[in-house]
């Protein structure tokens, strides 16, 4: 299904034209970046890209988000297209020319590339609102790296007025052929909890370790009596990754702390596993230290849900991608990604999907290019012009 009369090939003959804005676009953002829900830099630059359209803006009141409604020719369903503004707390080891003046901040997800895309179709679209039969809502929305800006932005009243019927966002990744899209239905990407342990004993002298109850070695064993939590009680099929990033404990080689803390991350992809583990890691945790004479808390911080993709709407939008891009340059992923976003809370109210689109640069091949979060992630600048046509084809055969 790609709607009655989509020119694919004059829709994406056009987004290369607006190719050197977009880019220009993409590289003012990516040299100032912005963390979490204030971003006002990049609101004021998202802002000045759309003045010229006609489109009904609105800005958000706890979060500076961007919402651009484009009305067509005629009532009709409406439709959410997002593009996340936000960067990461890291440093940028690119050498370009555009690299990050803000020690410390890079657009080392994509989200700089997402926004220009999401521009290039806010123009594509106007231009073609005569064809439209329903209304596109463009939401560009800060704090995805963990700060439930999309959460956030519903509380706010995203999905209403016009009520929002479907939604659909891309996600860069430099890990496949530029220009090639990948997608599936159901789990998409995993769920995000946070997990810190924190294991008490009693503190004492490190020659005595009678006289005292050390934590350090109980926290280990939580540690691999978690992992074995997890390969023993989840389903193969129906995966769980718990990682213990970081364990902090003591201040120096002759004393026994009397605590040990543990930080970590759980991912999982269903709801059902996710519950499961998340018993699991208190249960294990507080009767191994237990064991020990030890006691742990545990404390749990819910993260983004699942991210699940409507398999009617992945079939439709498969269709139009193909009708862009070509048939063979649309991959079904055999499995989720174990990362997280936010979309899923947009995709527990709404039937849609996410695809990611492949931004790997010419000089690499997509195995070895760094991966979105990495210090040195490139993208290739071209690969805009294909997600701004595929935002505006699925909107075109959406509404058409």
């Amino acid at each position: 299904m790609t709607g009655p009369g989509l020119d694919a090939a004059g829709l994406l003959a056009d987004a290369q034209d607006q190719l050197p804005e977009l880019v220009a676009l993409r590289r003012r953002i990516h040299i100032e970046p912005e963390l979490g829900l204030d971003l006002p830099l990049t609101q004021a630059k998202i802002l000045a890209e759309l003045e010229d359209l006609d489109l009904e803006v609105a800005t958000g009141e706890g979060l500076s988000s961007v919402v651009a409604t484009l009305r067509g020719a005629a009532d009709g369903p409406t439709l959410l297209l997002r593009g996340d503004m936000d960067a990461l707390p890291m440093p940028e080891d690119t050498d370009e020319p555009f690299a990050s003046v803000h020690e410390g901040v890079m657009h080392a997800c994509g989200h700089d590339a997402h926004v220009s895309m999401l521009v290039g179709a806010a123009r594509l679209l106007s231009a073609r609102r005569s064809e439209l039969r329903g209304s596109v809502k463009f939401f560009f929305q800060p704090g995805e790296e963990g700060h439930h800006g999309a959460r956030l932005a519903i509380d706010e009243g995203l999905l209403r007025a016009p009520d929002v019927d479907s939604a659909f966002a891309l996600h860069v990744t430099p890990n496949l052929p530029s220009g090639m899209f990948g997608t599936r239905a159901g789990a998409l990407m995993a769920s995000a909890d946070e997990v810190t342990i924190t294991v008490t004993g009693r503190g004492g002298h490190a020659s005595m370790p009678h006289g005292a109850t050390d934590p350090i070695p109980v926290a280990c064993e939580i540690v691999t009596a978690l992992q074995s939590h997890i390969t023993r009680s989840v389903d193969a099929f129906d995966p769980a990754v718990l990682t213990v990033a970081s364990i902090h404990a003591g201040t120096t080689n002759n004393v026994i702390p009397e605590t040990a803390v543990l930080n970590g991350t759980l991912r999982t992809v269903s709801e059902r596993t996710r519950a499961s583990v998340r018993a699991g890691i208190e249960r294990v945790a507080t009767h191994v230290a237990l064991a020990h004479d030890c006691t742990a808390r545990v404390d749990l911080t819910e993260g983004y849900p699942v991210t699940v993709n409507d398999g009617h709407f992945v079939d439709f939008a498969v269709g139009v991608l193909e009708s862009v891009v070509g048939v063979g340059q649309v991959i079904d992923m055999p499995s989720p990604v174990m990362g997280a976003e936010d979309w899923s809370y947009v995709l527990q109210k709404v039937p849609g999907c996410m695809a990611f689109i492949g931004v790997c640069p010419p000089d690499v091949h997509p195995a070895h290019a760094p991966a979105c979060h990495s210090n040195r992630m490139r993208l290739h600048e071209e690969a805009m012009a294909v997600g701004a046509a595929a935002h505006t084809a699925i909107a075109l055969a959406s509404l058409s």
